[in-house]
């Protein structure tokens, strides 16, 4: 009944923009760990990891089985975290400062911005104002300087710590036992006020570290010092929640934990892979389930009945939860749910579409590319040439069978309320990279596919295949350790030229601008045809890419640049947009400007949907 009371009390309150009383307004614990994965604690099923205090918090509260990051690293999923917008509209789309583009990437892509806008207020500020005592105790990364620190954004106490520490029983293994010991100093200090803690471990971040003698005890697990850095961890949430218990308050304050990204699945610095997320794909810096899925606990004793919750949410969702619960300021914009009936009125949420837009390079192999999870369905669009990936991840959580062929139409509607959002929400995209270099791309990117790991017995044994890519990886910005020079002698060159740009010549077709189509179309007579005007950067032989779609095929069409040509039969990619990359031919082509024309020389029914056309350097 009294939990009957209270949510109508809330709701009430919420809808007339009210504050609750401050009696009924709940402290705010969160706390949040660093490249922690789905797979990494005992809750979620981990038998070789060590965690009883979070296993016994998962059982106190709920537990989210669908829980995503806003984004598969750090800097962005803390900006919505603690903002309730996107990162595509932050326009903060990777850890900060970013991977810097370099030839091997074929794209270049958007600038960052130096920290989290002030624009976007965070839960710092707006629950400060709500009158709580805030404080940042651990990792920021939205930025290092004022505007944008974190003591200008709303915390009246900061703490970084030493995210690198020698490890030792009073600071754990990256200093987690001395940032719990400053978060157990600001309890006690304002255990008779409402309070908000943001306790952001830097454990388990590479690079990895932990005591001697407890590695020594991990001996037998799948990496010993990854094993040994969640054991502490634990211990660090354990001590801060027994502070609130001790303090009186565990059915005063809302308890949320969760990680930033998936665990780091490849070889990145010592004593890596950190984790494996199995039986999830890839894992942190890319899109594909390992990446971004997430656990969640939310414990509020007394009102939060414990339990499952498999409904597909975002961690940032927790943000207009929390400002509703405190009865502070509305997040607006707000692009995230508040989960309050889920949490205490034992409802349910309205299905709703959840989006990613990931515009960069990552450093674990992540390249350029967008989401959308509708259902239980889930379409992965890849910016570098456009290809799409669809999969079922109720049914296939390891992404394992792309179903974009057998599945046309559903292809075509998920990738076109993707491209709806991306413009709703103004994100940027990237562009191509004129000083393109293949070779540096398929060292990194081609030679070996970072998200598809066979897991095997231990962290040592799976890092040996990943040695070679690792080289290559680091070799970005100069001569590599792989051996690739980097330099303007090299075979360089890429060209992109999109639908939207193109100059029609006839009378039916014409660039069809709504989001699910975004392409070259009505393309039924064949004396129509498209133009346009662009610079071959480098003398050479090019690959020519086209972007289409169509739902029969069977067209013979011309590509011309300058003088040099070729032709191609259009393939039915089973729908017009359903949009496939397909490498036609290749033309040796002079440096300089020039056009480039597609002319149909036969028509088979509508010529095909057109996208984008590519003129790639190669040897």
């Amino acid at each position: 009944m009294k939990r009957l009371l209270f949510f109508l009390l809330l709701a009430c309150c919420a809808a007339d923009g009210s504050a609750l009383p401050p009696a009924a307004r709940p402290n705010i614990l969160f706390i949040l760990a660093d490249d922690l994965g789905i797979n990494d604690l005992g809750a979620y099923g981990r038998a070789g990891h060590r965690t009883p205090n979070l296993d016994r918090l998962a059982s106190e509260g709920k537990r989210f089985t669908n829980a995503y990051a806003p984004h598969p690293v750090c800097s962005p999923t803390r900006a919505a975290l603690l903002s309730g917008q996107h990162p595509a509209r932050l326009q903060l789309t990777n850890f900060l400062p970013g991977r810097a583009d370099w030839p091997g990437h074929r794209l270049l892509q958007p600038p960052l911005p130096s920290g989290l806008s002030t624009d976007a207020p965070t839960l710092g500020e707006k629950l400060q104002k709500a009158g709580y005592a805030t404080a940042c105790i651990g990792k920021w990364h939205l930025g290092g300087r004022a505007p944008l620190d974190a003591a200008s954004r709303g915390f009246d106490f900061v703490f970084a710590g030493k995210p690198n520490t020698v490890p030792t029983a009073e600071e754990g293994g990256k200093g987690e036992f001395g940032q719990v010991a400053k978060a157990e100093e600001f309890l006690g200090a304002n255990a008779t006020r409402p309070f908000f803690l943001y306790l952001a471990f830097d454990n388990p971040h590479v690079p990895l570290a932990a005591q001697p003698e407890r590695i020594a005890a991990k001996a037998g697990s799948f990496n010993p010092v990854y094993a040994a850095m969640i054991e502490t961890l634990d211990a660090a949430v354990g001590r801060v929640l027994d502070k609130v218990d001790a303090l009186g308050l565990r059915e005063k304050t809302l308890v949320v934990f969760c990680s930033d990204n998936g665990g780091l699945h490849v070889l990145e610095g010592r004593d890596t892979p950190a984790t494996h997320n199995t039986p999830f794909r890839a894992g942190k810096g890319f899109l594909y389930e390992g990446g971004i899925r997430d656990p969640l606990l939310v414990r509020w004793a007394g009102k939060v009945v414990p339990g499952l919750v498999s409904t597909p949410v975002v961690l940032a969702d927790m943000a207009p939860t929390i400002v509703e619960l405190a009865g502070a300021e509305l997040c607006k914009p707000c692009d995230y749910t508040s989960l309050v009936p889920v949490l205490l009125g034992g409802g349910s949420l309205a299905e709703r579409p959840l989006y990613w837009h990931m515009p960069n390079y990552t450093n674990q192999g992540g390249r350029p590319s967008g989401a959308i999870r509708e259902g239980d369905w889930k379409l992965l669009e890849h910016y570098e040439d456009g290809r799409m990936e669809l999969f079922e991840v109720r049914a296939d959580p390891s992404e394992q069978n792309d179903l974009s062929a057998s599945e046309p139409a559903r292809v075509a509607a998920m990738r076109g309320k993707l491209e709806a959002w991306r413009r709703s929400v103004n994100a940027s995209m990237p562009r191509a990279n004129p000083a393109f270099q293949p070779a540096l791309w398929t060292a990194c990117y081609d030679a070996f596919d970072p998200s598809r790991i066979e897991l095997r017995g231990t962290a040592a044994e799976m890092a040996v295949p990943m040695e070679t890519w690792r080289k290559a990886m680091s070799g970005a910005g100069g001569k590599g350790s792989a051996g690739i020079a980097v330099g303007t002698e090299e075979v360089s060159g890429l060209v992109h030229l999109e639908a939207r740009d193109a100059q029609v010549h006839g009378e039916k077709l014409r660039y069809e601008a709504p989001p699910q189509k975004d392409t070259l179309g009505f393309w039924v007579d064949e004396k129509d045809w498209a133009e346009w005007d662009c610079e071959i950067p480098q003398a050479g032989r090019y690959a020519v890419e086209v972007l289409q779609g169509c739902s029969k095929g069977g067209s013979l069409v011309e590509v011309s640049v300058g003088d040099a040509k070729l032709s191609f039969t259009v393939a039915d990619t089973g729908h017009f947009q359903r949009f496939v990359p397909r490498r036609v031919g290749a033309l040796e082509l002079p440096a300089g400007k020039t056009s480039v024309g597609v002319k149909p020389l036969e028509k088979k029914g509508a010529v095909m949907d057109l996208r984008r056309v590519s003129l790639i350097r190669v040897p």
